[in-house]
C-alpha cells in the first residue's frame, strides 16, 4: 500500500471513529484529527512479533500485552503474560487507568490487524501515547514464532538469537496454554499480582 493509499485509509478510518464512537465526558477526543492520523500511520507504533517475543522471553515489566480478543478466544489461547480487555470494552472504563496511565508500553493485539488498529487509533485520540500494535496478531505470531525452525547447515549470531528467542517464546507458548483452564486462570492472576506489587499497588 503506497503513502497515498494509507493517507486515504487512514482518513476513512479516523472518519468513522469519530462518527459512531460514543465518546462523552472525560472520554472524549483530545487529538486533533490531522496529528491523529500522523500518528496512527506512523510505522513507529507497529512492533513485530520478534520483538514481541523478546518482551515475554525476558518478562519485561514496562511492556503490557493486551489481547483484543473476546474472553472466550482468550480462555482458549493468548500469549504469556498479555491481558484481555475486548476489543468491544474498550471504553468501558477509563483508557488512562486500564493502560497504566502511561507508565508502561501497551501492545495490542487481536488475530490480525483490524481491531488492534482501530484500538490504537482510539486511544490515541484519547491522548494515550504509549499504544502500540503487534503487527498482524495472533496470524503472525503462529506462522513467525511457533512455526519457526532452523535450516541449512550454518547460522550467523544474529540468526541464532533470533531463533532462539522464538524457541523459547514457542516453549512458554505451548506451555502456558497447554495448561488446564484452572490453573491457567490462577498463573494469569498470579502475574497481574506480581506485576502490582512491583508497581507499588496493592493486593
Amino acid at each position: 500500500m503506497n503513502t497515498r493509499e494509507k493517507f486515504s485509509v487512514g482518513l476513512l478510518c479516523i472518519g468513522l471513529i469519530l462518527a459512531l464512537l460514543p465518546l462523552s465526558g472525560s472520554r472524549s477526543f483530545i487529538i486533533k484529527p490531522q496529528k491523529l492520523l500522523s500518528e496512527v500511520l506512523d510505522e513507529n507504533i507497529c512492533l513485530t512479533v520478534d520483538q514481541v517475543a523478546r518482551f515475554v522471553v525476558s518478562e519485561d515489566s514496562s511492556v503490557q500485552i493486551i489481547d483484543l480478543r473476546s474472553p472466550e478466544e482468550f480462555r482458549t489461547v493468548n500469549i504469556p503474560g498479555s491481558i484481555n480487555i475486548p476489543y468491544s470494552k474498550i471504553l468501558d472504563n477509563d483508557p488512562g487507568a486500564l493502560l497504566n496511565n502511561g507508565k508502561a508500553r501497551n501492545i495490542f493485539y487481536s488475530n490480525g490487524d483490524f481491531e488492534s488498529n482501530y484500538a490504537v487509533a482510539i486511544v490515541r485520540g484519547l491522548n494515550q501515547k504509549n499504544t502500540y500494535v503487534m503487527k498482524g496478531g495472533l496470524n503472525e505470531w503462529f506462522n513467525v514464532v511457533m512455526n519457526s525452525k532452523f535450516t541449512g547447515e550454518k547460522i550467523s549470531a544474529r540468526e541464532n538469537a533470533l531463533y532462539e528467542t522464538r524457541t523459547r517464546a514457542k516453549k512458554m507458548f505451548t506451555e502456558m496454554n497447554s495448561m488446564p483452564d484452572s490453573l491457567k486462570l490462577k498463573f494469569i492472576m498470579s502475574k497481574h499480582l506480581a506485576a502490582k506489587k512491583l508497581d507499588g499497588g496493592c493486593e
